[in-house]
């Protein structure tokens, strides 16, 4: 009986991780915060099946490793996940200036409609000032002031 509640405590923790995750990406729309729900349903998932394979192996069976097995699986599919979101958020994030979901409409189909459950929020009136490098062999502007202090340094 000790094993049997171990797998159910095991499973209940599994279970609230997966619905905790599921919540936060329904009701969330920071993509970074959605990002991180889908990685707590996947670790969710992963208790479950290391869970299930302590059970399994509990019980003198030879497939004992399937659930870690499967986790392995698991982590590798997500650390992948993670690159690829990363890459795309970063490029999203510098394209539009922030990260709501919600102010991505311009990427879908053409000619598919704008879909907005609310209100988008006001969109910046200034353009963003993006730090570049100068060309080479111009020496940037500095002004008086600091350039005072940089010859002492």
């Amino acid at each position: 009986m000790n094993e049997l509640s171990l797998l159910a405590n095991a499973l209940w923790v599994g279970g609230a991780l997966v619905a905790l995750g599921m919540v936060g990406l329904v009701l969330r729309r920071n993509l970074i915060v959605m990002f991180l729900c889908a990685e707590m349903m996947l670790q969710g998932v992963s208790l479950s099946l290391v869970a299930f394979g302590r059970y399994h192996g509990g019980l003198g069976r030879a497939d004992a490793w399937d659930g870690q097995m499967l986790v392995l699986f698991i982590l590798t599919v997500a650390a992948c996940e993670a690159a690829i979101a990363l890459a795309l958020v970063l490029m999203l994030a510098r394209r539009t200036g922030g990260l709501d979901a919600a102010a991505w409409q311009d990427l879908r189909e053409e000619g598919q409609p704008a879909y907005i459950d609310r209100q988008l929020p006001e969109q910046p009136t200034w353009e963003p000032h993006w730090p570049h490098l100068t060309p080479a062999g111009v020496r940037p502007s500095v002004p008086a002031e600091v350039q005072r202090f940089r010859e002492r340094v």
